[in-house]
């Protein structure tokens, strides 16, 4: 289906995933905005606006006059984090998730835009899939600060959105990975690296992932199409691998083979609640896996790179540093 091009501002355009979803908006030709704290951080191509008010504070008021975006995409948040130590966790998720959120949609509303793509997260919905992938109609039950705040957004959206006319497209990614990634996929390929002997060989747990440039494309598309008006949509790529494939995949792209120790789950777990670690261990022993079917059947989105293309990209990018 063709689309008009548009005229897009994209929030948080200098993390690891605004990055690639505005070097992916330009390429095919539409006109970005990049909303940034600090000059000179974000794509290098994309049009910069900077505004460092925490949480938004002060949006409205300093919005350019010759600003007009058809569509915001808000990526900027703040994110999980493990052994948070602010006082009151949720209240400063709330205030940068949910209030500054808000704080962006009206601004944008009330400067012309007609569409406002959310970038949510799966843990808004749950931590783990129960022994069937998650669609966009089952019920929430976010298990920590993060994922409750991103539900509160989404649920905060859809009221101003409903009162103003503005469309949301809510979109709900897995891990999202790919080069220059950080936090726990990274970890994972510094032991692979280090050849380190890893304890997963009997976890075959299978996690839903989507490469950072699949998550972009998609993201255009929900940006553009009016097709994804107002709907809530998983994405993911071609496969959802199991812990113990991925690593061994991984492993293979960077010429280190996996070294997996067949450990128990049970033992597994039986250690993490010695050693206070029983969430992490969670998460590596059980399933979490999105059904995207509503992505791919609305809008006949299909990710430009499969799994396998996604793990040898970021694995050149992590050999390419090491």
């Amino acid at each position: 289906m063709e689309v008009a091009l548009s005229s897009i501002l994209v929030t948080g355009a200098n993390g690891f995933v605004g990055r690639s979803v505005c070097r992916t908006l330009m390429a095919n030709g539409h006109d970005v905005t990049a909303l940034v704290r600090r000059h000179g951080t974000s794509t290098e191509a994309a049009r910069e606006w900077n505004h460092d008010g925490a949480d938004f504070a002060g949006l409205a008021e300093a919005w350019p006059r010759e600003l007009v975006p058809d569509c915001v995409v808000h990526l900027a948040a703040r994110v999980h984090v493990m052994n948070d130590t602010a006082a009151d966790p949720f209240a400063a998720f709330r205030a940068t998730n949910v209030e500054g959120v808000l704080r962006v949609a009206r601004a944008a509303r009330e400067r012309g835009a007609r569409r406002m793509v959310f970038v949510s997260s799966v843990k808004a919905a749950a931590e783990f899939d129960g022994g069937v992938p998650l669609a966009e109609s089952m019920p929430a039950t976010p298990d920590d600060a993060y994922g409750l705040s991103k539900l509160l957004a989404e649920e905060t959206l859809w009221q101003y959105g409903e009162q103003s006319g503005l469309e949301i497209v809510i979109v709900r990614p897995p891990l999202v990975y790919g080069p220059e990634v950080g936090a726990n996929f990274l970890q994972m390929m510094n032991a692979l690296w280090r050849r380190l002997p890893l304890p997963l060989g009997a976890v075959d747990a299978r996690r839903s992932l989507v490469y950072v440039e699949n998550l972009a494309d998609a993201l255009m598309r929900c940006a553009v199409d009016p097709r994804a008006a107002n709907a809530c949509f998983y994405v993911r790529d071609d496969q959802d691998p199991s812990v113990a494939g991925l690593l061994r995949a991984l492993g293979r792209h960077l010429d280190r083979p996996a070294r997996l120790l067949p450990v128990p789950v049970s033992l597994l777990r039986a250690a993490g609640a010695l050693t206070g670690r029983g969430a992490q261990i969670d998460r590596l022993t059980q399933s979490l896996r999105v059904d995207d079917s509503r992505l791919r059947e609305t809008l006949g989105w299909t990710g430009p790179y499969t799994l396998d293309e996604g793990l040898a990209a970021t694995a050149r990018w992590y050999r390419s540093t090491h």
